[in-house]
């Protein structure tokens, strides 16, 4: 069996870029490699660009690690730039020809496939989808990691400050994102790093960013000057800045979202959602039910539940408690929701919790505060992000794992991880993590500060029964599991 996986962004991109759904595509690509039955190959798009030959085209990825070469190809040029936001609500996510014939080319290069697996659209136009009308064997699958079809932003997650649950039929979108960037200083920031990156230097090298800065930096001032004449000499926005997003009616938004749904009722055998919230949420926006398939994403942490045990209480002797938050330092996953909800914790209370997070400092004022939080804690411990091999250390001395998320965060993969060591889980009620326990009194309304301390309160009051706890948890779905049950849904 031939199966090609897509996703936007490179599994071993030198930037780490792709988050949680780069880490379960490394992850399925390396079981993979262990089983018999299936030739994988992996396509990316949307970041790849050519400052010299503009159409796109498609090619062995030529840069990176020299890991997996052999199977990793790109789109270069694509007219969809990814990630999603740099091409926000553009009419390129819909339909755009020459890109659609390099994939179709890159396919009867290297095809045919008897399954496409888009991990995302994000890079491609959304024709993509429409494979069986050239190859009607080919078994077209989707998995949702994120909202992309339904939302421009992804995440639905409006302003960056609140969960979007009304469109109101695309107005909403308009008035989204107060800017929309650049799209040609993206394409030469873009192009500038495929070509030092094919020449062999890597991102976060000495000679990389010596070379890319300031030659950014002085295409841009020219990019101004071009502009500022075109214009008759009245100022523009600086290059690099956000520019201003014309305020219009909603309906291309409209649109975008009715034609992601068709495509994906009329073009897909199936689509995995990572957790039920996220089959209900794409239920809800349209996709056809009988496509919808809840496939909770395999995860190589998955023997830790084996190797761990529960503690029996989530109290230590002398009446306090570990919390940890791993992730990022964002509004949309809770952080800055959980330092508030601390911060106005009683003191009391306040002194019987220590706080562990790890999480990439992003600089500004949020350590300062992360710091005056720690002094009113019984105790803090800060490590500026972490890898998966420092995890059973970070979490050795950690009682209650928090996901504070403010949006519908499908299932995040810090959440399978803490909850595969027997941690468990205080979490909002948006989005999957919640599903790992389906325990109502370790969840709280997302972003309301009493809840959370109520359920604080619970907990320090020694009010939560573990036992009930475990005896409703989900085991976390290993790498083998999770292969088989996509070889079913790939046999169709």
């Amino acid at each position: 069996m031939k199966v090609l996986y897509y996703n936007w962004v490179d599994y071993l991109d030198d930037e780490n870029r792709g988050g949680g759904v780069s880490q379960y595509q490394r992850n399925i690509l390396k079981e993979l490699d262990r089983q018999d039955g299936i030739e994988a190959t992996f396509l990316s798009a949307g970041i790849a660009y050519d400052l010299f030959r503009r159409l796109p085209r498609w090619e062995q990825v030529r840069h990176g690690p020299a890991q997996d070469r052999a199977r990793r190809y790109e789109i270069v040029n694509s007219g969809v730039l990814s990630p999603a936001h740099h091409s926000f609500g553009h009419p390129a996510q819909l339909t755009h020809e020459a890109t659609l014939r390099a994939f179709h080319d890159f396919i009867d290069a290297t095809g045919p496939y008897d399954v496409v697996h888009f991990n995302n659209l994000e890079g491609l136009p959304v024709q993509a989808l429409d494979l069986k009308s050239l190859w009607p064997e080919t078994r077209v699958i989707l998995s949702l990691h994120n909202y992309y079809p339904f939302c421009p932003q992804v995440n639905l997650w409006h302003q960056e400050r609140e969960t979007c649950t009304d469109f109101e039929a695309g107005g909403k979108c308009v008035r989204c994102l107060p800017h929309t960037h650049n799209v040609q200083q993206l394409k030469l920031a873009n192009g500038l790093a495929y070509h030092l990156k094919c020449a062999g230097l890597r991102p976060g090298t000495t000679a990389f960013e010596a070379l890319f800065r300031p030659t950014i930096k002085v295409g841009r001032r020219v990019a101004m000057g071009l502009s500022l004449a075109k214009r008759g000499g009245r100022k523009v926005a600086k290059p690099g800045r956000l520019t201003e997003l014309p305020r219009t009616d909603g309906t291309p938004f409209a649109t975008r979202r009715a034609a992601m749904v068709r495509a994906i009722n009329a073009h897909c055998d199936r689509v995995l959602c990572v957790s039920d919230a996220v089959s209900r949420i794409a239920a809800h926006h349209g996709v056809g039910k009988g496509l919808l398939q809840t496939s909770y994403i395999g995860t190589a942490e998955a023997d830790c539940f084996h190797r761990t045990h529960p503690k029996p209480s989530l109290l230590r002797a002398d009446g306090t408690i570990t919390l940890a938050y791993l992730g990022y330092m964002r509004r949309d996953k809770g952080f800055f929701f959980l330092l508030d909800a601390l911060e106005a914790l009683p003191e009391p209370l306040a002194k019987r919790i220590r706080l562990v997070v790890a999480a990439r400092n992003p600089g500004g004022q949020v350590m300062d505060r992360v710091s005056d939080l720690g002094a009113r804690l019984a105790g803090l411990q800060y490590a500026d992000g972490y890898t998966h091999d420092r995890l059973d250390d970070l979490l050795a001395d950690v009682d209650l794992g928090v996901i504070p998320v403010l949006w519908n965060d499908n299932l995040p993969q810090v959440a399978i991880e803490i909850h595969a060591r027997h941690i468990p889980l205080l979490t909002s009620d948006l989005g999957g993590a919640q599903e790992l326990a389906h325990c109502p009194e370790m969840v709280f309304r997302a972003g309301d500060i009493e809840a959370l301390h109520g359920r604080l309160r619970a907990i320090l009051a020694g009010q939560i029964d573990l036992n009930a706890y475990w005896a409703g948890a989900r085991p976390p779905v290993s790498m083998p599991e999770h292969l088989a049950e996509l070889r079913q849904v790939y046999a169709g």
